[in-house]
């Protein structure tokens, strides 16, 4: 009960782990604290915690349940990265930050709600979400919007994610979009995009499919 921090490395690589209860008390889970834990299936973040390190969570490719509560603000790059077995998520209104890569091949995820605390998404957020079928923010979000499950900044001139899971075989891009982000990687039912005379950047790999 005592315990406040998990430290960077702390249970690293920790291979036949497959439970663990982190005590009220602990305020933040250090980079790479249970990376490559390959045995946990599930996992309860006490409301005492208020982030999560970067590779927190990598590769914990068992982890089923992911229950984060409303005192953690940050999420950090790669904290579930490689978590593939990944099914439910929940992104608390208090988290303002969502790490590069975050979420990258979690290829069991088929739905996210992002709230309208969240101001930062980091880049390939939802990279190699293979049934990622929607991604959905909250209405009074400042920075970023969705639109059919499809993810935009703010005012939908930057098209940021399309989810991969998606069953549509064409899409047209709306014609306010100026700029295309890592968009479209591993969207393979698409067959058809159509790019409005509007967009003026498109990013490196946007067609990665």
């Amino acid at each position: 009960e005592s315990v406040i921090n998990i430290y960077n490395y702390a249970f690293e690589v920790c291979l036949n782990l497959d439970s663990i209860i982190i005590s009220n008390g602990v305020t933040s889970i250090g980079d790479l604290a249970f990376y490559n834990c390959s045995s946990l299936t599930n996992i309860t973040i006490p409301n005492s915690v208020t982030s999560i390190g970067n590779n927190a969570f990598s590769l914990c490719s068992s982890l089923i349940n992911v229950t984060i509560p409303n005192s953690v603000t940050s999420i950090g790059d790669e904290a579930f990265e490689g978590c593939v077995n990944l099914k439910n998520i929940t992104i608390p209104n208090n988290v303002t930050n969502i790490g590069n890569s975050a979420f990258s091949d979690c290829r069991s995820l088929t739905n996210i709600a992002i709230p309208k605390s969240v101001t930062n998404i980091g880049d390939n957020a939802f990279f190699n979400c293979q049934n990622l079928k929607s991604i959905n923010v909250e209405s009074e979000n400042a920075k970023y919007s969705s639109e059919n499950g499809i993810l935009y900044n703010h005012d939908k001139t930057k098209l940021i994610c399309y989810p991969a899971g998606k069953k549509e075989t064409s899409f047209s891009i709306p014609n306010n979009v100026t700029s295309i982000g890592n968009t479209f990687y591993d969207c393979i039912q698409l067959t058809n995009i159509t790019i409005p005379n509007s967009v003026n950047n498109i990013c490196v790999g946007a067609f990665q499919c």
